[in-house]
């Protein structure tokens, strides 16, 4: 057998540890494989942040439009409307009155009725939350409220009732009204939207305040907030 030349090895050794070059059919697939694995990342991400949070996902939501696109069964059915005197808990007509129960449910995460004060109590009547010079003159109430059983009753206006008036400017005007006695004729005036289901008592007590001549109370009695439920 003949001897290899030790040139002869040296140019077999350089062939051996010669990389191997990368075709280009290659390359463009694994370039491929990073733009679709970057694409699913990102529409992952976006996916996730788009999701409603945990609020909206048991009906929730900041702002109108959000509460429209949920369903009916999300929405809240009951607000516990926590005062001075104890709570009112009161159950929501989501489907008599969805506009007007979407708007509630609105300020409510608003926090707008924190704070706001009984300032009218007409005994045997209502008594309202908002603001003083709304719906006419305490006195025009009262002589509407001698007269309601002259008229014809409504099922929506018997007491324990909760509305708020259909003249409202704005959101900054939405009041509340309880009514503590049947009175249809404010069918003109007021929409009702819920029901006192727990609590009577404390309107009640409410009612029974010491007011002045203008039937505005002596002690303040006020709303401290005002928190939604789907059950009680």
């Amino acid at each position: 057998m003949g001897r290899i030349k030790p040139q002869a090895l040296l140019q077999q050794s350089k062939k051996k540890k010669a990389p191997s070059r990368i075709s280009a059919s290659t390359i463009a697939f694994l370039a491929l494989v990073v733009v679709l694995v970057l694409f699913f990342i990102f529409s992952g991400f976006k996916h996730f942040s788009n999701r409603p949070d945990d609020r909206a996902e048991h009906g929730f939501s900041i702002g109108r439009k959000g509460l429209v696109e949920l369903k009916k069964s999300d929405v809240p059915t009951y607000a516990i409307i926590n005062t001075s005197k104890g709570p009112i808990t009161v159950e929501l007509f989501k489907d008599a009155s969805p506009e007007i129960v979407d708007e509630f449910i609105n300020l409510c995460e608003k926090g707008h009725f924190k704070g706001m004060r009984f300032h009218r109590v007409i005994k045997n009547y209502v008594i309202q939350g908002g603001d003083v010079h709304s719906l006419g003159t305490a006195e025009e109430w009262t002589a509407k409220g001698k007269q309601h059983s002259q008229l014809d009753r409504s099922v929506k206006h018997e007491a324990f009732m909760l509305g708020t008036s259909k003249t409202r400017r704005d959101n900054k005007s939405f009041e509340l009204f309880i009514t503590t006695a049947p009175i249809p004729d404010l069918n003109e005036k007021l929409t009702v939207f819920g029901k006192v289901v727990k609590g009577e008592d404390v309107v009640q007590e409410i009612e029974e305040v010491d007011t002045d001549e203008h039937f505005q109370p002596k002690s303040t009695i006020g709303i401290m907030n005002v928190t939604l439920e789907q059950k009680i």
